[in-house]
């Protein structure tokens, strides 16, 4: 039985997609069966794993609107072991059109809930906002990872986030776990790095996963090439911390 895990934080370039890529190629390479749900109408999980966006047919989209199986959707990549429901622009539609559903907020639960045997992570890149594709992805998954930027304001609007976490919780999916918070785009040269770090540890403490996502320019370059960090160049600093990431994940759930 697989594990459905979203990676959430209503802030903007906090490093989520980055995360749901590389931590899903990471899992791959380790070998490990990775299912990829873009649930972000930019479509930046997408394009990063070599996906034309403007030629995607089926996609998250239609999987909430139950117009197509989930299984119908997915698309291979090039990433070893690792598949994707890619998404398009048209998603930005699907926050009005579920409105008026009965049970809005289970319609991505439902349309996975098949696909848990046949892959041993499904990784959803949840969008930057609260609203109902955000809710979708958290009653789907059993766990959460929130990556936290190392910087100014990094703790801004994360207690919003908790706060949604334990709505959930109590109404719709009371196994959502935290799988932990994730801390990203970090410069040792910053004493504010480091600060954040601190800060961040003393509230959380086991929360916190131990590996850290340094700033790395290999890391923003990739997505420009289709292509996640490990394919990119496997010996940089991000894939190097990626990797690490995705082996603390599977000692966490062994």
């Amino acid at each position: 039985m697989g594990k459905i895990i979203a990676i959430a934080n209503q802030k903007g370039g906090v490093g989520k997609t980055t995360t749901s890529v590389n931590l899903a190629a990471s899992l791959g390479v380790l070998e490990k069966k990775v299912l990829l749900i873009d649930a972000d109408p930019q479509a930046n999980a997408s394009s990063g794993l070599g996906i034309d966006v403007e030629a995607v047919e089926y996609g998250t989209y239609q999987v909430l609107e139950h117009t197509i199986s989930a299984k119908d959707a997915i698309v291979s990549t090039s990433s070893p072991n690792v598949d994707i429901i890619p998404a398009h622009i048209d998603l930005v539609a699907i926050e009005i059109e579920l409105v008026d559903k009965q049970e809005r907020e289970y319609m991505l639960k439902k349309s996975i809930e098949a696909l848990k045997n046949e892959y041993d992570y499904i990784i959803i890149d949840c969008a930057p906002s609260l609203g109902l594709i955000t809710l979708n992805s958290l009653v789907a998954a059993d766990s959460v990872i929130i990556p936290i930027q190392c910087e100014y304001f990094a703790l801004e609007g994360l207690g919003k986030l908790l706060n949604t976490i334990k709505s959930v919780q109590k109404i719709h999916n009371a196994d959502l776990d935290i799988e932990g918070l994730l801390l990203t785009m970090f410069d040792s040269r910053l004493r504010l790095s480091n600060q954040v770090v601190d800060e961040v540890r003393k509230h959380f403490s086991s929360m916190v996963f131990n590996t850290i996502i340094r700033r790395n320019t290999r890391l923003g370059e990739a997505p420009s090439y289709g292509e996640s960090i490990i394919a990119y160049d496997a010996t940089s600093k991000g894939a190097v911390n990626y990797l690490n990431l995705a082996q603390e994940l599977l000692k966490k759930n062994s």
